[in-house]
């Protein structure tokens, strides 16, 4: 067997370019103008004919430094937290800086070995999409004392600067338009509310606009992805309550539009011309699935882009007091909802 050859250190780069180590840390450090023309050449002669990739991680973390931001996401299968990556995968780009994706699938035990992981790779920010996050994983994030920004979640009793949606004005424009095109009874439709400030302060804004329309019906429940007889029957019961009226659901999220447009398929009933529907979260295949549906879009790349600078922000030792950047929400109008 043949033996496994050593990786190429610094010293080899020096040997073969006949100079010394300091010549070559300059020009892995960006110092070439401190180097000849001639030098330069032999350096970058060694390095392509050995092959030399320098440890990131060691040179960081002799400078005090690793460039590393982790990422924690409840679930990266939601085609939120896909958009929102990009945004922060592109300011990493800019900002030299290397994203460490960890994906808890809200699984509380993944959540708190992420966090531990991340802290042993000496991690120098953290942003966290936290819905669906347990109180021992937030509590654990409190402790971590790490720069740190959370996109579309505050976590109660703790200041930290968050990135997310105008959640009363993005539920009162769908609810409006709901309203102009002449629904008399309104569902919304969340996953448990718990203590999630977006599903709270959405359906808050929801009841608050239809107070000031008293002949629509408002109501509101609240319903678990997977349990398809629950999502089959709380569709039945609304349908079934307010017939030969003009109905219509608002759902919270996209994973859970995708699930009631399923319901109501498993029901026979058409979205469009049977029941009223809008989905928060903009979703690739929303303009293709029947008369399309119609969605409140949330500029998630801008977000994920904007909680990368905030959390960078941080790092580099910015004192300003923490804040909270929200993003205005856009209705993007189809079949779903017309009359």
């Amino acid at each position: 067997m043949t033996p496994k050859t050593s990786r190429p250190t610094i010293s080899d780069v020096a040997r073969a370019a006949k100079t010394g180590k300091t010549s070559v840390s300059r020009y892995l450090n960006g110092e070439k103008q401190l180097l000849s023309d001639d030098l330069l050449a032999r350096i970058e002669q060694a390095i392509a004919e050995l092959d030399y990739r320098p440890n990131q991680m060691a040179r960081g973390l002799k400078r005090g430094r690793t460039r590393l931001i982790g990422l924690i996401i409840a679930d990266i299968t939601n085609p939120y937290s896909v958009d929102v990556l990009s945004g922060i995968e592109a300011a990493c780009r800019e900002k030299g800086f290397t994203p460490l994706v960890c994906n808890t699938n809200n699984e509380v035990d993944q959540e708190l070995h992420y966090l531990d992981l991340l802290r042993s790779y000496q991690v120098e920010g953290i942003v966290v999409n936290a819905v669906g996050m347990r109180e021992e994983g937030l509590n654990r994030l409190q402790q971590s004392a790490l720069p740190m920004v959370l996109i579309d979640r505050k976590i109660p009793d703790f200041a930290c600067d968050v990135v997310g949606l105008d959640n009363t004005q993005a539920a009162t424009t769908a609810t409006e338009h709901l309203v102009s095109q002449g629904f008399e009874a309104i569902l919304f439709l969340s996953e448990p509310l718990g203590t999630v400030n977006t599903r709270r302060e959405r359906l808050a804004a929801f009841y608050h606009t239809l107070g000031r329309h008293p002949g629509v019906q408002a109501q509101n429940a609240e319903v678990t992805l997977h349990d398809s007889d629950l999502l089959d029957t709380t569709l039945r019961q609304f349908h079934t309550a307010h017939r030969g009226m003009r109905k219509a659901l608002i759902t919270a999220n996209g994973a859970l539009t995708l699930h009631i447009a399923r319901a109501l398929k498993r029901i026979g009933l058409n979205w469009g011309a049977d029941i009223g529907l809008l989905g928060f979260d903009e979703l690739e295949w929303a303009e293709l699935a029947g008369v399309g549906i119609t969605t409140l879009k949330q500029p998630t790349w801008q977000m994920g882009y904007a909680a990368l600078e905030q959390v960078v922000k941080r790092i580099e030792g910015s004192q300003e007091a923490v804040r909270e950047q929200v993003f205005s929400g856009e209705l993007v109008v189809r079949g779903s909802t017309s009359r």
